[in-house]
């Protein structure tokens, strides 16, 4: 399925395609992207709770620029966080991709590295699976569908997670109740329920996970506050229903993030093709306010 997500000026078009069903490895998803052109400055990457990998294929080359001024071209894996402070930029022409969303509690089985190597930092995916990354290029190239693509990464990622071991289960559960609670979760309680030390649980989390709990948490906690702005809702209302303190808050935690303001941020485009890439998440907030 394809449909065009977003346009704007600066940003020709976004074309779209989503797998028709679940994949087989859990704590994954993915869409592909064709996007003709990210002209000036490039497009701001906002900070996701989630560890991104991006395979580009196709004619054109996907640039980002990360916080330390630093250029990477071709496949990326970008870690938790990466864009904090609105320094990371995307950029290019023409670029065709399949971009997969990882859960932080599989990432470490699927890439092959511990998340805290990659915490907010930007790696090409041939830093991490040598000449994989170019094999697996060829033959996003040679397939003739979106389909075919979304077949051919699901298999290359259930294998490579299936062939590793798993996060513990204690940090399992952390990440869980963090991700389920928007962030609001008590820190010390997490470590409570797993029968763990807060020392011990915020080691083996960040080793794991790629942040420790606390920033992961807020991390989530601005994820949700973000999608609820871009879905319309008045910044006094996301501060008292996301657990901020108050509106200026929020203001403070969205310039931290981002740079920008939350007005600004609502505009974003990095957020607005949510609706279509990842169209669960905004299915869940609908949902979610319109009971409210």
């Amino acid at each position: 399925m394809r449909s065009t997500a977003y346009e704007r000026d600066d940003v020709t078009a976004w074309d779209v395609a989503r797998p028709a069903r679940t994949g087989r490895a859990a704590g994954v998803s993915m869409a592909g992207f064709g996007v003709r052109s990210l002209a000036g400055v490039g497009l701001r990457m906002v900070p996701h709770p989630a560890v991104m990998l991006a395979v580009e294929f196709g004619d054109g080359t996907p640039f980002v620029d990360d916080a330390a001024g630093r250029q990477h071209r071709g496949s990326l894996v970008a870690g938790l966080g990466v864009g904090f402070g609105g320094a990371v930029r995307v950029r290019g022409e023409n670029v065709e991709c399949v971009q997969v969303r990882l859960s932080p509690t599989v990432a470490r089985a699927i890439l092959g590295v511990c998340p805290a190597e990659l915490e907010s930092v930007v790696v090409t995916l041939e830093d991490l699976w040598g000449r994989e990354a170019s094999r697996i290029r060829e033959q996003l190239g040679d397939a003739t569908s979106w389909t075919d693509r979304f077949v051919l990464i699901d298999a290359v990622l259930a294998r490579r997670r299936e062939a590793a071991s798993p996060v513990d289960p204690e940090v399992a559960w952390a990440w869980h109740r963090i991700a389920v609670s928007r962030g609001l979760v008590r820190i010390d309680h997490l470590a409570a329920e797993v029968g763990w030390s807060r020392k011990r649980l915020w080691s083996r989390f960040h080793s794991q996970i790629g942040l420790p709990p606390k920033r992961a948490a807020k991390l989530v906690r601005f994820d949700h506050a973000a999608h609820r702005l871009v879905a319309g809702e008045g910044a006094a209302r996301v501060a008292a229903d996301s657990g901020y303190a108050d509106q200026s808050h929020l203001h403070r935690d969205v310039m931290t993030f981002t740079g920008v303001t939350p007005s600004t941020l609502a505009g974003e485009p990095w957020l607005a093709v949510d609706d279509t890439a990842w169209p669960s998440r905004r299915s869940d907030l609908r949902r979610q306010l319109s009971t409210t």
